[in-house]
């Protein structure tokens, strides 16, 4: 891994650019083509491995310097499928990123609630809380939502849920002294306090106005 700061042709400024080389060991396939002139995709075996040096390279560019952000670069290229997506046209560049850096943002936010001692990443998490099916009962003016848990880890997925649910709750305990913008951010001061007690969140209301 190298960097350097460049400026390209139609840049209005110089930016960090990161240059990524990786050995290729596995999971690698050689296009090939019979006789015939049909396609025969062939997996390569280790003594192909062996024989070829094989790299794939990664550039990235950004205007910040902050190294601990590549764990969320491997996840929105690799888990939330930014990897390879690439078009001429800035637009659908900028809203298909934005749109899976939003709900991966979420989806975080969501892990953190239902296990805040531990970092949850999108490959094994989705597949622990997503595989349930849900049934939502109407009661009293009230809307619950019953999951039944489909993951062979049954016990851990519930342990999760409750941590979501007691976030749920805390905000709900409150929820009708807050404006409705306020929610989240009280959400989000709950769930950084379970893994970062030390750190608080700026900009959100601790403490609510009373009246005499």
């Amino acid at each position: 891994m190298i960097e350097e700061r460049l400026r390209l042709q139609g840049w209005s400024r110089e930016r960090r650019v990161v240059l990524v080389r990786k050995h290729i060991k596995d999971n690698v396939a050689r296009q090939s083509r019979q006789s015939n002139g049909q396609l025969q995709l062939a997996l390569a075996d280790m003594q192909v491995l062996d024989a070829d040096v094989l790299w794939a390279y990664t550039v990235l560019v950004s205007d910040v310097d902050l190294g601990f952000c590549q764990n969320g670069f491997d996840e929105l290229k690799n888990q939330w499928g930014l990897s390879g997506f690439t078009t001429q046209d800035i637009n659908r560049c900028q809203t298909t990123a934005r749109a899976g850096a939003l709900m991966y943002k979420w989806w975080s936010w969501y892990c953190h609630a239902a296990h805040p001692s531990a970092r949850m990443e999108a490959v094994t998490s989705r597949p622990l809380l997503l595989a349930a099916v849900g049934k939502a009962a109407n009661h009293g003016g009230q809307t619950q939502i019953y999951l039944t848990p489909l993951h062979g880890k049954v016990q851990t997925i519930k342990a999760l849920i409750v941590n979501i649910r007691a976030a749920l709750q805390h905000v709900k305990s409150i929820a009708e002294q807050l404006p409705g913008i306020d929610q989240w951010a009280c959400l989000l001061h709950y769930i950084c306090q379970r893994f970062a007690p030390t750190i608080t969140t700026p900009g959100l209301q601790i403490a609510l106005a009373v009246s005499g």
